[in-house]
Order: C-alpha cells, then sequence, then structure tokens
C-alpha cells in the first residue's frame, strides 16, 4: 500500500508537469506504510519536492481565519532549531509573500514566531537564537520594503494574526505552527506546499486509520482542499 501511495503522487507530479492536469490535491498519507514500501520521505512535502527536483519548498497551512508558513516540518525539535538560519528564515518568508501577492493581497502583513519562549526575552530564554537566526532574516525582508515584524513571541502573535493584524505567521517549527491552525479549524484546514512548480494542496490532518469504517470521518477538510486547488490553478493559468 506504501509502494502504491508513492507511484500515485509520482504519476500525479509527472501529470502536473506535463500540464495534463492543473493541480494536485491529497488525501492523508501514512508515512509508516510509506517507508515499508521502500520509499524514505518524511511526507508528502518532500516527496513532491524530489519528485519535481526543487531544492527547496514550504508547508504553508490555512484555516477561515489564519495562515501560517512553516521554517521547518517534519524532524526532531533539536534538530529544526540547529537547521533554522537566516538565510533558510529569509526564503521562507520570501516564498509566503510570492504566494500571498498570487493570491490577491498587494502588501501582505506578515509576522515572524520567535524560537524561545517571549522571543527570548532579551537574552534570558535560549542562547541568543532570535538575534542570530531570526533578526536578520526580517531585516533583510524589511529591507525590500515588505511590511514583516518580528521575531515575535508565538503566544501573543498568533493571538494577534487571529484578529486580523497578519496575513501570515512565519513558524519555526512543525508544532508551533501546526497547533494554532488546528485549534482554529480543523474541519476547514488546508495544507498548501509552497515553492513547487506545480499546485499542490492537501488535508491538514492523518489517516485517522483508528476510525476507518466507523462513519465518523470528516470530509470539510478534503472539501476544502479541491476548492482551494481549485482556485490556485486558476490565478496561475491567469498570471
Amino acid at each position: 500500500a506504501g509502494d502504491a501511495a508513492y507511484r500515485y503522487i509520482a504519476e500525479a507530479a509527472r501529470l502536473a508537469q506535463a500540464g495534463e492536469v492543473d493541480a494536485i490535491c491529497t488525501a492523508p498519507l501514512n508515512k509508516a506504510a510509506l517507508h515499508m514500501g521502500g520509499h524514505r520521505y518524511p511526507g508528502h512535502t518532500e516527496m513532491l519536492a524530489a519528485l519535481t527536483g526543487t531544492p527547496e519548498v514550504s508547508m504553508m497551512l490555512t484555516a477561515p481565519r489564519l495562515r501560517v508558513i512553516h521554517v521547518t516540518t517534519h524532524i526532531g525539535l533539536l534538530d529544526a532549531i540547529a537547521r533554522i538560519e537566516p538565510g533558510l528564515v529569509e526564503r521562507t518568508i520570501a516564498r509566503g509573500h510570492a504566494v500571498l501577492v498570487r493570491a490577491g493581497i498587494a502588501a501582505p502583513r506578515i509576522g515572524v514566531c520567535a524560537i524561545n519562549p517571549h522571543a527570548g526575552e532579551g537574552g534570558l530564554f535560549g542562547h541568543g537564537e532570535e538575534a542570530t537566526k531570526i533578526v536578520p532574516a526580517v531585516e533583510a525582508c524589511q529591507a525590500r520594503g515588505w511590511a514583516v515584524e518580528g521575531p515575535l513571541p508565538a503566544d501573543t502573535l498568533f493571538f494577534r494574526a487571529g484578529r486580523g493584524d497578519f496575513d501570515l505567521v512565519v513558524a519555526m517549527y512543525h508544532d508551533q505552527g501546526h497547533g494554532p491552525v488546528k485549534v482554529m479549524g480543523l474541519e476547514e484546514g488546508v495544507n498548501i506546499t509552497v515553492g513547487l512548480p506545480v499546485v499542490r494542496t492537501s488535508v491538514d490532518h492523518g489517516t485517522a486509520f483508528d476510525i476507518a469504517g466507523t462513519g465518523r470521518a470528516d470530509e470539510r477538510s478534503m472539501l476544502e482542499a479541491m476548492r482551494q486547488a481549485v482556485t490556485l490553478a486558476t490565478r496561475r493559468a491567469a498570471a
């Protein structure tokens, strides 16, 4: 089954790159089955990047009142902190800015999360990660004339984004971004891979094998992912 899942995705990527389909919308993928099938990818995002020859992509999650793009995703927390560096943060912000501009937001307001509680509290928490890993990227983006603010404490940043102060939040690691999105709209949440040469959307939940066959599955995230695939494909064609 894991091997079959890989083959379906590979064929979808081929069709999209050939222009035979306008977008890819994926259902959840069981990573354990994928690995058992001989395909050692952390998930769809990394697999589609490899299949399309894209060196770096970002995961963006959307909910009815929140958009979040991630600097790192499917790696452990300690590894994520080690991987974060100004260039990666700046490129992630740039990918998020570009996709929002294409979506019709001329001047996106972007809030960037800190790594440590209270954004490090002036060096009291952490080892100066905000100053060395995030601030240079924020300043570089501000120098482009973009409305980028941070690093900000994640707890207050997500509150402010939820009330409309920001169009996009840049999260530093997986759970920092996933948690708020799922609290604010798991049923309508959508996962968008940003930076691919093709449009790809997906649900923002897992396979939920534990409720298979019970009639309790909620299809709303899948339907919204399909709708957003149509919208993004239409805007790409118009551009």
